[in-house]
């Protein structure tokens, strides 16, 4: 692939960047800071705007001079912010109402039950949450430890067999698998993919100039419908994975520069 046709890298977060709601690692930030001198950055993920910022922006702040390149897209862009005035702007927020809420609900408990999903003796936090533009359910709760959580669905099997009975649920909806052992429901035609053309009409990227990284470019993963616009995409099996690409695209950046 030719990394110097790129002009901006998009990137999924949990799985991609850092493991399932952590703090990215400071190789992992200097990396991206060195990336924003030769290319913008957008990340696109399930997570709140409030996770972006623990997991991903908390880990750049020495160096906000930088932010005027750099796009966040938190809960499968049905949000977007960019950095203005020396702040995160919100661009656009896609709300469920709460009718929808309230169906979206009814068909996880439903959806649970005929795929035989057991409620765990313990759990973490929050099974479904409302994140305003967003539901998304976790099995083990949404503050499991890392090793839980990647141990409960690891190929993804589960999930897409509770996805099979929330599509017919939900036909109005979009439904994907994400992070380590997420579903996400948001509204129909608001997705990753929803994200991309929205970087292409603000900015006025190409689809040519774009490259993806992330970890559920599989059918039916959050990170497919990237795939399907037609964005060129490298699918990673985690953080360090991601770090070989970045230093390989800074390295063909510095030649050109």
């Amino acid at each position: 692939m030719d990394y110097r046709a790129k002009k901006i890298v998009i990137a999924d977060l949990d799985g991609t960047l850092a493991p399932s709601k952590s703090r990215m690692d400071s190789e992992m930030s200097s990396l991206i800071v060195e990336l924003l001198e030769y290319k913008d950055f957008a990340v696109i993920s399930g997570g709140r705007f409030e996770q972006f910022q623990k997991q991903f922006v908390s880990g750049l702040e020495n160096r906000p001079e930088r932010f005027s390149r750099l796009y966040l897209l938190p809960t499968c862009a049905t949000a977007f912010y960019k950095f203005e005035e020396g702040e995160w702007q919100k661009v656009y927020s896609e709300d469920l109402s709460s009718e929808q809420k309230v169906r979206i609900m009814q068909a996880f408990e439903t959806a649970l039950r005929q795929a035989g999903y057991q409620k765990p003796e313990k759990v973490y936090g929050q099974i479904l949450e409302d994140r305003g533009t967003q539901i998304t359910f976790s099995a083990n709760g949404q503050e499991a430890p890392l090793e839980l959580k990647t141990a409960w669905d690891p190929d993804q099997k589960k999930r897409l067999l509770i996805k099979s009975y929330l599509d017919k649920l939900l036909p109005e909806f979009e439904i994907r698998v994400g992070g380590t052992n997420s579903i996400d429901v948001t509204k129909k035609g608001i997705d990753k993919a929803y994200g991309i053309r929205k970087i292409e009409s603000y900015f006025g990227y190409k689809i040519g100039e774009m490259l993806f990284l992330g970890d559920a470019l599989f059918d039916g993963g959050n990170d497919y419908p990237v795939k399907q616009v037609g964005v060129d995409s490298i699918q990673v099996s985690g953080p360090e994975d991601t770090k070989k690409i970045l230093r390989d695209i800074i390295a063909v950046s510095k030649k050109v520069a």
